[in-house]
This record gives C-alpha cells, structure tokens and sequence, in this order.
C-alpha cells in the first residue's frame, strides 16, 4: 500500500480546481418574469470576471437597445442577482440580460457604459454576447 503525502494531494487538489476554473465559461441564467416591482433578476451568472449583469431593452432582432439597469458581478458564480431598472418595462417588452466586464472605464467598481462605448463594454465567448433575452410579464 502506497502513502500519498499531503503535498501530493494539495497538488492534486489545485490542478482540479485550476482545471475547473479554466473550463468556467460565462453565461446567463433568467426566465421571463414579471417586473412590476422595478426590477428584474438572474437566477445564476457565470462569469470569468469581475463586471456587471447589464439590462439592455431588445427586440425581435435580438440587437441590444439602451441600458435600462445593471448590477455588480463578482468573478465566478454569482446567485439571485437582481439590477433596478431606471426606466419603466412594460409586460410584453423583451429584455437582454448580458454580461459587461468592468474594463477601460476611469473608476472600478463604477458602471461607465452607454451604447457603444468599450467602458466596461460587453463580454464575448467566441465572438458571441453573453446573454440571454426575457421577455417581461
């Protein structure tokens, strides 16, 4: 019977984690959901980054519109994150709920993106926004 030393272990250990955290990809969990309280939620965002859940109004076209309401993200897993929307949602319209990281801007920890700016702009996997688009109840 062979003794595995602590050290090997403690290796073993971190080189799981490390290959967990490398295979981490963002993303964006949300239902349609009502928003007659002024705000609207993720069930869970992944994210490889510190940055912001951002709520753009979108349409058919899935293009993201003005930013309606954000919240901070911390790097990993983040629960039940919920942004107050600064502008009234009416049921029927179609939110994107997407991933900005918190890059380029002047103050960390400040929300600095308008449409079409790289201040804390919008995060890309493969070339692709990571969102998801609900529609308001």
């Amino acid at each position: 019977m062979k003794l595995v030393t602590s050290a090997v272990v403690s290796a073993a250990l971190l080189t799981g984690a490390t290959l967990a955290q490398a295979e981490m990809h963002p993303e964006v969990w949300a239902d349609d959901q009502s928003v007659a309280g002024g705000t609207v939620s993720a069930e869970k965002v992944m994210t490889d980054r510190n940055g912001w859940l951002v709520v753009h109004r979108t349409d058919e076209s899935r293009a993201p519109g003005p930013v309606v309401g954000h919240a901070p993200l911390k790097e990993g897993e983040n629960q039940d994150v919920t942004a107050i929307l600064t502008e009234e949602v009416m049921a029927g319209d179609h939110l994107m709920l997407m991933i900005h990281g918190e890059e380029g801007g002047m103050q960390t920890g400040i929300f600095e993106y308008t449409l079409g700016a790289s201040e804390d702009g919008p995060i890309r996997l493969d070339g692709d926004l990571v969102m998801t688009v609900i529609t308001a109840q």
